[in-house]
């Protein structure tokens, strides 16, 4: 019997690759005993930021790690693409329908206990720690105790989601970028003097958690919007705000700005507001976004939230194979691990779980091949500097270069993707990962 401590993406991930090999689990969930500020429903692998899970193409980091995942036995990358909404050439899922489906398949294992109770102290005996971004403070303060280091911690920003019946889409557009997809976005543009009126209310309307802004410790792939605006005028025009690839329809010209918002459920009655994490006061959230002109009349069913991200200090307390220098029966999983990411979540999940299974079965544990995402990624936050540790995504630059240049850029990534599941493939059958 091994202990699972968290039951969000990476927790049911471990838990699902150890029960698949028989391992008997004990999946502990605090919820709904203990609410966190972002979660807002009981069920196993809620998504509280974005609804998207990022690209599906072979040619990008995270389509490329979702096809490694599955060639791995992952169950979450299955369970999403069941669940999925139009998102052009990205994998979003209907929130609720997807962690209905997770919970559902968990339930079903008869190896598997599901614990709804808070765990406050590190168990004795083999874990896997998968608490994510909201670990509880007792058990946070325990685990820090335990290795000896500083927590690290940024604040993770929720973007808005509305109502699409409420949208003005006379002042929009529907469009993919580049034209990829059906047009399953809605695009709502702004021009020169919109986006003037819109960003100076943005850059001085009022945080709701002013001591968060003062530490500055904030995630460069998370940055509330307001943040981001703060650096410069047309900061927002190369980020979340960006025109590039889009046409509107009704001008036939590129924006001068614009807001994209994607589908959020399956039945298409909710967008959010793509990039526009945020910490605004709710009224001052309503107020600066709704004068961007498609959104005058918006109706927002949810409003930006702000909440704490915790993550150790990986180079110092994590070896690759996602066990904790100090105890080999102990790992650990998830965002606390400094991925950064859904799908990355899901990744070190996997991974912790299979290797605490051969652990458990007196067998080799493994770190996938450095030509691989799932074995470039664990590598990168065990090795890399110990000062000013910041959370990684999956990105080709993790991986080894190619002997020779390849040029165009879209034909070296298509090496990328090809050399990894070659590679991978490889690797499952020599070690014969997939068998129990």
């Amino acid at each position: 019997m091994v202990n699972v401590i968290g039951g969000g993406l990476a927790g049911t991930e471990a838990a699902y690759q150890l029960v698949k090999r028989g391992i008997s689990v004990k999946l502990f969930e605090m919820r709904p005993k203990n609410n966190t500020p972002a979660h807002t429903t009981e069920n196993l692998a809620e998504l509280v930021c974005s609804n998207s899970l990022g690209s599906k193409e072979l040619a990008s980091a995270q389509g490329l790690l979702k096809e490694e995942l599955k060639m791995m036995g992952s169950l979450l990358i299955p369970l999403a693409e069941k669940a999925q909404v139009p998102a052009g050439g990205a994998l979003a899922v209907d929130r609720e329908e997807f962690s209905l489906l997770v919970t559902e398949a968990l339930e079903k294992e008869p190896l598997l206990e599901i614990i709804r109770e808070e765990v406050s102290e590190i168990p004795q005996g083999p874990t896997i720690i998968a608490t994510g971004p909201l670990t509880s403070d007792t058990l946070a303060t325990s685990l820090a105790e335990f290795l000896g280091d500083e927590y690290l911690h940024f604040y993770d920003a929720a973007a808005p989601i509305v109502t699409k019946d409420s949208l003005d889409e006379s002042n929009g557009f529907w469009a993919s970028r580049y034209g990829k997809g059906s047009g399953e976005y809605f695009n709502a543009p702004l021009n020169k003097e919109e986006y003037e009126i819109f960003y100076e209310a943005l850059t001085s309307a009022e945080s709701a958690n002013k001591h968060a802004f003062e530490e500055k410790a904030f995630f460069e792939g998370c940055m509330p919007i307001e943040e981001i605006a703060r650096r410069g005028f047309d900061t927002l025009r190369f980020g979340p705000l960006k025109p590039v690839g889009l046409i509107d329809s009704k001008t036939g010209k590129e924006p001068y700005a614009v807001v994209q918002l994607r589908q959020d459920d399956r039945e298409g009655r909710l967008y959010n507001l793509v990039g526009f994490q945020t910490s605004l006061k709710w009224g001052e959230q309503k107020r600066v976004f709704s004068l961007i002109p498609a959104l005058k009349e918006a109706e927002f069913v949810r409003l930006g939230v702000m909440h704490r991200n915790t993550f150790i200090n990986a180079p110092r307390s994590l070896l690759p194979t996602f066990q904790v220098k100090k105890r080999g029966d102990l790992f650990l999983a998830g965002q606390l691990t400094g991925v950064e990411g859904y799908v990355e979540s899901i990744a070190s999940g996997l991974l912790a779980g299979v290797n605490l299974s051969r652990l458990q079965q007196s067998k080799e544990l493994i770190v996938l091949p450095e030509t691989t995402l799932l074995g470039a990624l664990p590598r990168y936050i065990t090795s890399a500097s110990t000062e000013n540790f910041q959370p990684m995504n999956a990105n080709f630059g993790l991986l080894p270069l190619p002997q020779e240049k390849i040029r165009p850029k879209a034909k070296r990534k298509e090496f990328y993707a090809n050399r990894s599941l070659r590679d991978l493939g490889e690797f499952i059958g020599e070690k014969e990962l997939l068998q129990n």
